[in-house]
């Protein structure tokens, strides 16, 4: 029995950490284009996100949305 509850508990570990990769791959690609466009000078490891909120006005749908899915 406790066998079975440690294989629950890994298994469950592994989907959520493979849902939270996929989940950050669609973001990064909602808002690429964003970037590329608004935040070319920033370098890497800047701010991307206060860049894209002093753009929100500016951005495609699919980068405006995920931020407002994020709250931000």
């Amino acid at each position: 029995m406790l066998r079975k509850l440690v294989l629950v508990v890994i298994l469950s570990a592994a989907v959520s950490t493979a849902l939270a990769q996929q989940s950050s791959s669609d973001e990064k690609a909602a808002c690429s284009p964003d970037v590329r466009r608004f935040c070319y000078a920033i370098k890497e490891g800047g701010n991307f996100l206060r860049c894209l909120q002093e753009h929100r006005t500016k951005l495609r749908k699919p980068c405006r949305a995920m931020l407002e899915s994020h709250g931000l």
